[in-house]
């Protein structure tokens, strides 16, 4: 694929030109830059509009964390599938995504399903709670996961279901936070000692920031001197994302820099915020797909609402994380190595036959680049 075939995906040509351009200019070719975009949102757009092939060489994007339903530990998978045996006539609600991924023993939602489980594909929150209302005979799990993104649509719904009273509605939540991955990913090399490669400067997440705002970045900045673009996911946005990492690192600074504010401010969505924190608290620690146990990087919720937990109100096992030897979903995850370094890409694992998360995901690394053809 040439760059010519590349480039008539933009709209505006002569901007993302005039952008490669600048690029090019201040990317100082004894310097390698490595940077981590944190979202599957903007990996996508990178391989979908050829970005690795029009940055100049030594300017690298590494794949991070990607998505909630990348991270997402194969035993909370089990978790659930355990509490559908000893409950089959639960339903459990969650979102397409969740629906194909699998866990320690193979088995996904789907072929579970196929086996006569009661589980719904759900939109939104709201579709699992007007499920709870229409069937007060049955009790109704929704399996709640995101960032901070979708983690106030959830706490609103647990508020709902406490204003109507429902005794048949819960959530298993899955709901994990952006900047202790992002730190555990900076302190893994040092303290750690888990195979990571150097990142130079991270391309924020642009949804979670609009939550959260770009405050919470500021300590990477600062206390590991890491340069920080949070940005939209329109390729100019992250082209400009890139262009400001760029010149941070060559003026040897390290801020906060926000291309997306057209979405998000300094403070974030503070009713938004006020509404999480009212519903959920933090959890002691959490595992991750990929980046190991990581202390106060999960939410749960609060014992306010705690009739609507369903770890509290089931008895069910979570069993002990076991995941797939030959999947290297784990280091892809931390940026530590690409789909390509898996022999089980393309071949034993593919969208149809996903062994692995990454694959699963519509922000997966895996999926995008088995989608836009990235072979070696």
């Amino acid at each position: 694929m040439t760059k010519i075939k590349y480039l008539h995906e933009f709209q505006d040509k002569d901007l993302v030109l005039n952008l490669l351009k600048k690029i090019r200019e201040e990317a100082k070719p004894e310097i390698q830059y490595n940077f981590m975009e944190f979202c599957g949102g903007h990996t996508h757009t990178i391989f979908r509009y050829g970005f690795p092939e029009l940055l100049p060489k030594n300017v690298r994007m590494v794949h991070g964390p990607g998505c909630p339903v990348c991270v997402l530990p194969a035993n909370r998978i089990d978790g659930a599938i355990n509490l559908l045996k000893k409950y089959p006539n639960l339903i459990l609600c969650t979102y397409g995504d969740m629906m194909r991924v699998p866990g320690n023993s193979g088995k996904n939602f789907l072929k579970f399903k196929a086996e006569g489980a009661n589980i719904k594909m759900v939109y939104s929150p709201m579709d699992a709670l007007l499920l709870a209302e229409k069937n007060p005979e049955k009790q109704v799990v929704f399996m709640a996961i995101g960032f901070e993104t979708t983690t106030p649509a959830t706490a609103f719904i647990i508020k709902q279901a406490a204003q109507k009273n429902l005794k048949n509605f819960f959530v298993y939540c899955q709901h994990v936070l952006t900047p202790p991955a992002i730190g555990h990913i900076l302190e893994a090399p040092q303290i750690r000692e888990i195979d990571t490669v150097e990142i130079h400067g991270f391309i924020g997440p642009g949804h979670v920031s609009a939550v959260i705002g770009t405050q919470p970045f500021e300590y990477f900045a600062e206390e590991f001197q890491k340069p920080v673009a949070v940005t939209g996911f329109a390729p100019l946005d992250i082209l400009q994302g890139i262009l400001m990492l760029i010149k941070q690192v060559n003026e040897n600074k390290f801020e906060v820099e926000n291309q997306y504010n057209r979405a998000v401010t300094r403070t974030g969505n503070l009713k938004s915020q006020e509404i999480v924190s009212e519903v959920f608290q933090l959890r002691e620690k959490f595992e991750w797909r990929g980046l190991g146990t990581i202390p106060y990087s999960a939410l749960k919720i609060r014992e306010q609402y705690a009739s609507f937990d369903a770890e509290k109100q089931f008895e069910f096992k979570i069993p002990t994380e076991n995941e797939h030897k030959g999947c290297e979903c784990g280091a892809i995850l931390r940026g530590a190595k690409t789909p390509l370094d898996c022999k089980l890409f393309g071949k034993i694992c593919t969208p149809e036959n996903p062994i692995g998360s990454c694959m699963v995901s519509s922000e997966g690394a895996c999926s995008a680049y088995f989608q836009y053809g990235i072979k070696k």
